[in-house]
């Protein structure tokens, strides 16, 4: 897997569905059932992977949070860290040593016992699959991590052989979560495609890539995160999932009554939110954790973007207020730093976002970039004209982008590339802008796309900052990495968000909004802080 992950281009369908109203038999029956139905967009053969430590893409990690388990959890509204295997747990004076006290009631689907012998066997397993493949997703949670030492059945002590103040709450992750052991004597291709057993309220009966995957009800489950309300049993019996990648066909299954839950990538267009409103859904709405959608700069090899007096005016050019209510609605929150607003310790830097063309054309003019009577500007015969590297296919913010820099005479080239492709010129260094994101509800996510130290950011991070910024940001990452203490990582990334932005290393377009239509039967839907649902809260009322 690449160093950074591909986001889904995003397609946007306005009232597509309004033609394809009404009620099917199917979804009458359906009406009256405790399935609950859920129709995601396309799934992803490049990264398909069930298994929790292998695991990228986002509608995977949403099944997985309802078939394995673990340690602690987040909760959502100040992503503190709270209880699930693990009933307490102490940590050393040096931030080294983590003990956690485990709860002694729980079994694995198959019947084994949940104990620290699972843990440590979980623990070194990825510890070993991550020596062996360094750029796994999962990697990125552990650094650190040396060894699982077992003080009896149920206390386990994770030792760390140097500090990872992101450690704690790597283990409330999807990334983390704990299998069987008889899981990590399956290959890795094996768990990849469903052969995992966890501790969760449901049991993963068949995935089929591409196509459905679904999720039967467990028997006797009883041992839910303190975030979740229903403490036994889930309500449904069963959750079936669907991958349909044509926004018009997904759409339409959903107000005829076929489907649930419609949870594509991309939020909702304003007329299509309106209709299904209008059909008695509602619309659940939470910003991903992590870095906004950020685009990124080359300025290396004499890269035009090496000028920091070009990165200062790109800045001023962008409109985010306008893009996000062209593409979504007036309502959509507008882009207002580096992380999206529900990441912990994001910082508000609106100030440094603020849209200024005059400004703009300005900076380029006393840089010598003159206007030409094309509307494009040259210097020393030179045309400023940056390529904007994207994967697989342009959306239509990509070209609304592309309009507002032609406004102050930027010319951005979208070079749409195969993934294969793009994350080649990536490596390369053949780009002047390129993007990235990851999901994580901790500021050091960032690490592991922006620090040319990390086997994960190998790429974007060495060809993004200028010579005298790049030791600034490591250093800055490491005191993130290294405080123990809430106000030490505060100010470290707080610290690191503004470095970013004076230093106009990073261009944030839009916030990372995630957004689901529940139907009028569903109740009780409620995200996780990774942006995820815990499918045992749900309940189905019937008509």
């Amino acid at each position: 897997m690449g160093l950074t992950r591909i986001p889904t281009r995003w397609l946007f369908t306005l009232g597509a569905t309004a033609a394809l109203l009404g009620c099917s038999p199917a979804a009458e029956q359906h009406a009256n059932s405790h399935i609950l139905k859920v129709a995601f967009f396309r799934d992803n053969t490049t990264l398909v992977s069930l298994d929790p430590f292998q695991v990228y893409w986002l509608e995977h990690r949403v099944v997985l949070r309802n078939v394995a388990e673990s340690l602690t959890d987040q909760k959502p509204d100040d992503g503190s860290i709270i209880p699930w295997l693990a009933a307490s747990w102490d940590i050393s004076p040096d931030a080294l040593q983590y003990t956690f006290h485990l709860r002694k009631d729980v079994t694995f689907s198959n019947g084994t016992r949940f104990d620290a012998h699972a843990v440590k066997t979980a623990f070194d397993s990825d510890k070993a699959f991550a020596q062996q493949l360094p750029s796994t997703f999962g990697a990125t949670y552990l650094a650190g991590y040396d060894h699982a030492e077992i003080v009896d059945d149920f206390t386990i002590k994770l030792v760390l052989s140097r500090p990872n103040a992101g450690f704690l709450q790597a283990t409330s992750t999807t990334n983390l979560a704990i299998l069987a052991p008889e899981s990590y004597a399956k290959t890795a291709k094996e768990r990849s495609l469903g052969a995992i057993i966890g501790t969760g309220p449901f049991v993963l009966e068949h995935y089929t890539p591409e196509s459905d995957l679904r999720l039967l009800k467990r028997k006797g489950y009883a041992w839910p995160s303190a975030s979740v309300q229903n403490k036994g049993e889930a309500h449904l019996d069963e959750v079936d999932v669907t991958y349909v990648p044509e926004d018009s066909v997904r759409n339409g299954q959903f107000v005829q009554g076929q489907v649930d839950i419609l949870w594509p990538r991309a939020p909702f267009s304003d007329i299509d939110s309106k209709l299904f409103v209008s059909k008695g859904a509602t619309i659940q709405s939470r910003s991903l954790p992590g870095p906004a959608f950020n685009l990124y700069p080359n300025t290396r090899d004499e890269r035009i973007l090496g000028d920091a007096v070009v990165r200062q005016a790109l800045q001023k050019a962008i409109d985010r207020k306008t893009y996000a209510a062209t593409l979504y609605n007036a309502q959509f929150p507008v882009v207002s730093g580096v992380y999206d607003t529900t990441t912990p310790y994001y910082r508000n830097q609106s100030a440094l976002l603020a849209y200024d063309p005059a400004g703009a054309r300005q900076l380029l003019d006393h840089d010598g970039w003159t206007l030409a009577a094309d509307g494009h500007r040259y210097k020393n015969g030179k045309a400023l004209t940056l390529t904007y590297n994207i994967p697989v296919v342009e959306s239509a913010g990509d070209v609304l982008l592309q309009d507002q820099l032609r406004q102050v005479g930027i010319d951005m080239k979208l070079n749409v590339l195969t993934t294969a492709d793009w994350a080649a010129a990536n490596a390369a260094g053949r780009y002047d802008l390129t993007l990235a994101y990851m999901t994580r509800a901790d500021p050091i996510i960032l690490q592991t796309i922006l620090d040319p130290r990390s086997a994960n950011s190998a790429t974007v991070a060495t060809h993004l900052y200028s010579p005298q910024a790049l030791p600034k940001a490591e250093a800055l990452f490491d005191a993130g990495m290294t405080a123990t203490a809430s106000d030490q990582r505060a100010q470290a990334y707080g610290a690191l968000q503004d470095l970013l932005l004076q230093q106009n290393s990073t261009f944030p377009i839009y916030e990372r909004l995630w957004q689901a239509a529940t139907g009028p039967r569903v109740q009780n839907f409620r995200w996780t802080a990774e942006g995820f649902a815990l499918f045992n809260d749900i309940e189905i009322k019937k008509s």
